[in-house]
């Protein structure tokens, strides 16, 4: 969350991708950091995954990440957006 806070900071867009895992640890970050990151959750586990289960997972989100790139930025920031 600091990385993308500070990417944006600096004009960049940010999109975090993480495991379902870190639904609440994103919330609980983002509510310290005053800030609501686009973020979006792929299914947990990773790190057992075959490369073709990782290509799949991957082509489920693109749409979502690429939406999130794409999005207009809050002028008015909610940290806990139903996340």
């Amino acid at each position: 969350m600091h990385d993308i806070k500070d990417l944006e900071d600096r004009g960049v867009v940010g999109v975090g991708v993480a495991t379902t895992e870190f639904v609440q640890a994103a919330q609980v970050q983002n509510r310290y950091l005053g800030y609501d990151p686009a973020l979006v959750f792929v299914p947990h586990p990773i790190q057992d995954r075959t490369s073709a289960e990782l290509r799949a997972l991957a082509e489920d989100a693109i749409d979502a990440i690429l939406a999130a790139i794409r999005a207009p930025i809050s002028t008015n920031p909610d940290p806990l957006r139903g996340q």
